[in-house]
């Protein structure tokens, strides 16, 4: 243990570190739809490190019964009460990597979908936050803090300070993580009722009423000891109203308790020296397998083998808050007046789907587009590009543009959330950065942004300078696990 953590730790009166138990709806490798998964993965094996017992609790996917059914330990079953329901709960334990798991098996809410979406999602982590509060008395572990993510659990605080009064559950310490603001959880004051019997002294706009709705993620707000998101400056944006989604009163109101802790990235699995999903690995002293990469990388996608020309790829969800209506706006221009090729992984929405397959049309051998998701491919994607794209609206954190750096392509992002918390953008006159930014959301600074980082690679000395400074740079998980064991202890 540090002796950081040894200081703190005799300032609080304590011998260890707190236990903690991270309660999401999906984790990594086991069930994952997006970036919350990787962070709920990868924290408690970077806690375990720093001499902390940190678990984690989440739903018994049928994604994750299909694979390891035959790992688990059954601990033990119960009913929950839903409402007028009486559902099933079965408990089981799943060790992998050193991480344990409490899976929440329920085939009825859990046997499909990860996210059913609309009303049957609102019952499903409903029934969720039911089984976990529960089941914490019985688990065979007794965690101090529990650590909530997003709307699906975000009324675990509220039920455990309210409905729990003189359980083990009332004395507990509640964080909780937004990972996109975004999404609420939003329903009629009836419907909370009849799922999770919450008091009607409850659906002021003191506690979880927002706009006449229930509001899951408002009354997390209220009710949890702390209140975190994925990087400093998400934090601050989501006090204001163009970002909160109408929670910046709640947010202001708690601005004390709010703090921002960037994500990171499992550097084992992103790591160009040891990645078997790349024909050829390199390092940031040999950095001639990423120009065999970006050759393989070329000749896969269907586009002209050149050295000479740059790669910009992007790897995203083709919707406005991914910035795709700059990129929309300004592609043909830049396709039209430069020498450049440009690649896409990725689904999203209708209209920019068609619009990526008609300028594949128009570009052939110079723009491609994979219409789907391949995590091999986007490991290569990550390594035989030169730029990577991300022009976003909001973005709370963002992984990508991390895991651009670690494999030497630069990223081009809007600074906003995490995107400005990471990449420093490129100074003509000290050479100094990792990337390229533009400040506003606008097509045309996005399109300047890309054509400076062409100007840098015509230019092989600043090039290599700034591919130098990305692969240096760390976006481990070990900083981001003792940013949030010092939250921990704060919260005793």
């Amino acid at each position: 243990m540090k002796k950081e953590f040894r200081d703190l730790l005799k300032e609080r009166g304590r011998s260890e570190l707190p236990a903690v138990l991270l309660a999401s709806a999906e984790c990594a490798p086991l069930s994952k739809t997006g970036g919350l998964a990787d962070v709920v993965g990868t924290l408690p094996k970077a806690l375990k490190k720093l001499g902390m017992d940190a678990r984690v609790i989440t739903p018994y996917h049928r994604v994750i019964k299909d694979k390891y059914a035959d790992k688990v330990e059954h601990m033990f079953t119960f009913y929950a009460r839903l409402g007028w329901r009486s559902e099933y709960v079965g408990i089981e334990k799943l060790v992998l990597d050193d991480m344990i798991v409490y899976l929440v098996d329920n085939e009825h809410y859990f046997g499909d979908k990860i996210y059913r979406g609309g009303d049957a999602e609102l019952e499903q982590y409903a029934f969720f936050t039911r089984a976990v509060l529960d089941a914490i008395p019985n688990l065979d572990f007794r965690p101090e803090i529990i650590h909530c993510n997003d709307w699906h659990t975000a009324m675990i605080p509220m039920l455990g300070k309210t409905q729990y009064q003189g359980g083990m559950q009332e004395g507990l310490k509640y964080l909780l993580t937004i990972h996109n603001i975004a999404f609420q959880g939003k329903c009629g004051f009836d419907r909370v009722q009849d799922l999770l019997g919450v008091d009607s002294r409850y659906y002021t706009p003191e506690f979880m009423e927002l706009d006449g709705c229930a509001n899951f993620m408002k009354g997390g707000l209220v009710f949890a000891d702390r209140i975190n998101t994925v990087s400093p400056s998400y934090a601050e944006e989501i006090k204001m109203p163009y970002y909160a989604e109408g929670l910046q009163g709640i947010l202001n109101a708690r601005s004390a308790q709010l703090s921002g802790i960037i994500n990171g990235i499992d550097k084992v699995v992103f790591n160009p020296s040891h990645d078997d999903n790349l024909p050829v690995r390199y390092d940031k002293g040999h950095l001639k397998g990423k120009a065999l990469c970006k050759a393989a990388l070329q000749e896969k996608m269907g586009l002209d083998i050149r050295p000479d020309v740059p790669l910009f790829a992007m790897v995203t969800r083709m919707t406005e808050q991914k910035g795709f209506d700059l990129v929309a706006c300004v592609l043909d221009d830049l396709m039209n007046r430069e020498d450049m090729q440009f690649m896409l992984l990725g689904t999203g929405d209708e209209r920019f789907e068609n619009f990526m397959r008609a300028a594949e049309y128009r570009y052939r051998g110079r723009l491609c587009s994979f219409i789907g998701y391949s995590e091999p491919l986007s490991h290569l994607v990550y390594a035989g590009a030169d730029f990577l794209v991300m022009p976003s609206r909001f973005e709370p954190c963002g992984l990508s543009q991390m895991i651009a750096m670690r494999y030497g392509t630069l990223p081009i992002v809007r600074e906003t959330g995490g995107l400005k918390d990471t990449v420093l953008p490129y100074n003509q006159f000290t050479g100094e950065g990792n990337g390229f930014s533009f400040a506003n959301y606008d097509a045309w600074e996005l399109r300047d942004a890309m054509r400076t980082a062409m100007d840098c690679y015509r230019k092989p000395e600043v090039m290599n300078g700034l591919i130098r400074s990305a692969m240096e740079a760390d976006f481990g998980f070990d900083r981001s696990a003792e940013e949030y064991a010092r939250l921990y202890l704060w919260m005793l």
